[in-house]
């Protein structure tokens, strides 16, 4: 069962997605809400200091943090991205510090700054490869640097927006913002 992170942000288009494709999901809104039924973790988009801060008060930061540690899948959008980078280079916080990466909060700006684009997911000879994805996003993150541990899934305008690292996912787009739950199934063959 796909836990989604629910104290702040997207929560709800992840579940819907995941409704979609028939999986099940659970929504984590306090520590005793991580249970043994959860085997994988979405990380949403939203406000990552806020959410931060929510997860160590609500106790789900240990848990998930675990799940992180054991090589369980887990799947970070957007803000997700910045909680699981080991590095952000415009902010001091850092959180679970697993992905391989040096990520910049807000890179795309404020609001006004949101935008979409089309762009393919993977390498070229990845037999999972997603062709033609949509990608929105809102102030987005992108990657600074990439350390050797992750492998770069897509790029725009010359800015990684995916990565891949083991059962790690992450995006500083929105897929569940689209009708396309191509991402998602990734997700959930890891």
């Amino acid at each position: 069962m796909t836990g989604i992170l629910a104290v702040q942000g997207a929560f709800a288009e992840h579940a819907a997605v995941l409704d979609k494709l028939g999986a099940p999901w659970k929504l984590l809104r306090a520590a005793e809400d991580f249970d043994e039924s959860i085997d994988r973790v979405i990380l949403p988009g939203g406000e990552s200091t806020t959410q931060g801060k929510l997860l160590h008060s609500t106790g789900l930061f240990e848990p998930i943090a675990a799940h992180i540690k054991a090589g369980k899948p887990v799947f970070g959008t957007c803000a997700g991205m910045i909680l699981l980078a080991k590095k952000l280079d415009n902010d001091d916080n850092v959180y679970f510090g697993a992905l391989d990466a040096v990520v910049r909060r807000n890179a795309y700006g404020r609001q006004l700054g949101s935008f979409q684009a089309t762009a393919d997911f993977g390498a070229a000879d990845d037999p999972q490869r997603i062709t033609d994805f949509p990608l929105v996003f809102i102030r987005g993150p992108y990657v600074v640097s990439v350390g050797p541990e992750a492998t770069v899934e897509t790029e725009v305008d010359g800015h990684v927006v995916g990565l891949r690292q083991g059962n790690i996912l992450a995006t500083a787009f929105h897929p569940e913002l689209t009708d396309d739950t191509r991402i998602h199934e990734l997700f959930l063959s890891l």
